[in-house]
């Protein structure tokens, strides 16, 4: 075991040393990293054994952890790599073997400018209530735009800012605020019980890890309601198609109140793409919708398809379409149009937009 607690440490090191946003444990495989959005197998190495296999997985858990993850076969924790690196791992069985995948999370925290996201970002932690989404595919930076904008908050103002995570990814050194993180199964016995006592904590602003379910999302909403700022993430592609996620999570009794909560304390939605640089790396293109009286109303009216249009027609007022981000990086050379063409919704109008500019 100890020869696999060494190899381990191995391939943590050299994922940490060739920026790897993920490492792959599995049976029948080659140990495998993700780099700038490709799997990448690490053709030195051995192909992973079941016996290789569950040693590496088993070398990440704590006797408690190894507990939970034999009787409920999959587990997310935080693990931290001496003071190398630190990971949000997932382990998991497949066909009967364990595997993990593995996520790296940098040590410092990067500033809105730091990741080219756009200047907007700043607005959103200069609220004092509101609700905040962070949307788009997995692995395309959704955890790392929240906690550049928790963190500037940080580090201007005088807050108590409290998160719900499962588990921490970011750790936040306190400035001008407080800073309490709160992980499931370490801080706290349950995700909701976590939300339930999260207004009793005196909390000025809020980090919900992720939008689960109707009642992740009633708490949220309730939070935003009286008086908090409320940021969370949600798996969705688009402004619109995250409205009707939220909405759609309740029964249709309950609808028509959701409707006009979220009418009410929503004040934007950043949906975000990770897209591959030409010359390396990855770079993030952006919708970034904000709330004004004409998407309060189709909101209420339950007519999200038409907030498409109003993002496109409100460039003025600070919003960006997702095509029009993906053009403008087209035309500055940064990332291919057959890349861009791949993360957009709508290419043919893309394609539209680079014709005539």
């Amino acid at each position: 075991m100890a020869d696999y607690k060494s190899k381990l440490n191995e391939l943590l090191l050299v994922a940490a040393q060739q920026n790897a946003s993920d490492l792959h444990l599995g049976v029948g495989r080659y140990p495998t990293l993700r780099i700038d959005g490709k799997l990448i197998p690490l053709g030195q190495e051995s192909v992973l054994t079941p016996e290789a296999a569950q040693n590496l997985v088993f070398g990440l858990l704590t006797p408690e952890q190894k507990e939970i993850f034999l009787k409920e076969k999959e587990l997310d924790f935080a693990y931290s790599f001496e003071d190398k690196a630190r990971f949000r791992i997932n382990v998991y069985y497949q066909r009967g073997y364990a595997a993990a995948a593995l996520r790296l999370i940098p040590s410092q925290i990067k500033t809105v400018e730091e990741l080219n996201l756009p200047p907007q970002l700043h607005d959103f932690t200069r609220l004092s209530q509101g609700f905040v989404l962070i949307v788009g595919p997995a692995g395309h930076g959704k955890s790392t735009t929240l906690a550049a904008m928790l963190d500037e908050i940080n580090h201007n103002r005088n807050e108590h800012i409290i998160t719900v995570e499962d588990p921490i990814e970011y750790i936040f050194t306190q400035d001008k605020s407080i800073v309490s993180q709160r992980e499931v199964r370490i801080d706290t016995s349950d995700f909701h019980k976590a939300l339930k006592s999260i207004l009793r904590q005196d909390p000025d602003a809020m980090m919900i890890g992720e939008m689960r379910d109707s009642e992740s999302i009633a708490t949220a909403l309730t939070a935003a309601e009286t008086g908090h700022l409320v940021f969370s993430t949600l798996h969705t592609n688009s402004a619109s198609q995250t409205i009707d996620r939220i909405i759609d999570s309740f029964p249709a009794e309950q609808q028509g109140q959701i409707s006009s909560q979220l009418a009410a304390t929503l004040v934007g939605i950043v949906s975000e793409r990770l897209i591959p640089r030409v010359k390396g790396g990855r770079v993030p293109a952006c919708e970034v919708m904000i709330t004004n009286a004409a998407i309060r109303n189709l909101i209420r009216e339950k007519k999200a398809y038409q907030i498409d249009l109003v993002i496109e027609t409100s460039a003025q007022e600070g919003m960006i379409n997702l095509n029009r981000s993906l053009a403008e990086l087209v035309k500055v050379g940064e990332i291919s149009l057959e890349n861009a063409e791949l993360y957009s919704l709508n290419p043919a109008e893309l394609r539209l937009i680079l014709e005539r500019s």
